[in-house]
């Protein structure tokens, strides 16, 4: 199955909007006509327009770092899915570690942000993975097992086939500690094997997995070799733009 390859850059709460524009056009410049892979960037949200308008006639896309599962109400601090919309977004990060360890969010909440992310035309990266206690307890495939089925539960194939996944082993990101691409193959696999189960046909196999946890430029090419890994949520590699061009021009070795 030929799945185009997702090079993503979370920012996460890096740059004034002057450095967004500024790292946004670095990246136009590099890899703003890369063809045969995806670029996306996601900058703060006080930054999403102007990184909207210097990544403007580009093949750059543009996502956000969050989204609410109401379109509208009393939810101070949260942005709809009209809002990004409005910002310019295609896609939208949802249950990022980050969330999930310093801010509450929950499978349950992960599933509602999708789902309403999905119903109104946000493409939603779905990010799983475990902690370093838990993969030292041995647990990685039950905790990453129940955070799919979680954040995918009641979507049909149609809703299935249009998101991405992340797998983002806790205890790789921003470590320096890198899944091998063995390890990080051995679960992408098991996120494949858990969408064959909860969706129909090749739905399974057309649907990308993203690697997230210290990607750089130095390990993106054996990453990528591997079967079932679709492209990378780069974290603060993304934050050069030489560094991140790297990772986005990745070469596979040759076997």
């Amino acid at each position: 199955m030929n799945r185009t390859p997702l090079l993503a850059g979370n920012w996460k709460m890096h740059g004034t909007r002057v450095d967004a524009s500024t790292l946004a056009r670095g990246l136009v410049a590099k890899v703003g006509a890369v063809t045969g892979r995806e670029v996306l960037v996601a900058p703060p949200f006080t930054a999403l327009d102007v990184v909207a308008d210097a990544i403007a006639g580009s093949r750059i896309l543009l996502a956000a770092q969050n989204v609410h599962w109401e379109s509208t109400g009393a939810f101070t601090g949260e942005l709809s899915v009209a809002m990004l919309k409005e910002a310019r977004c295609t896609h939208v990060i949802i249950g990022h570690s980050e969330r999930r360890q310093y801010f509450g969010e929950t499978d349950e909440t992960v599933r509602k942000r999708t789902a309403a992310a999905l119903a109104g035309g946000l493409t939603p990266i779905v990010c799983v993975g475990e902690t370093l206690e838990q993969r030292e307890a041995n647990k990685t495939v039950a905790v990453v097992t129940t955070q799919v089925n979680g954040a995918l539960a009641g979507l049909g194939d149609a809703s299935i086939e249009r998101l991405v996944v992340a797998y983002e082993p806790v205890w790789a990101i921003g470590t320096g500690r890198t899944a091998t691409p063995a390890q990080a193959q051995e679960v992408h696999a098991l996120i494949r094997d858990r969408l064959r189960a909860l969706a129909s046909g090749g739905v399974a196999e057309k649907v990308r997995i993203l690697y997230g946890g210290s990607v750089k430029p130095d390990n993106i090419d054996t990453l990528m070799a591997q079967p079932d890994i679709d492209g990378a949520l780069v974290g603060g590699a993304s934050l050069d733009v030489d560094g991140f061009a790297r990772i986005v021009n990745y070469e596979v070795p040759k076997q």
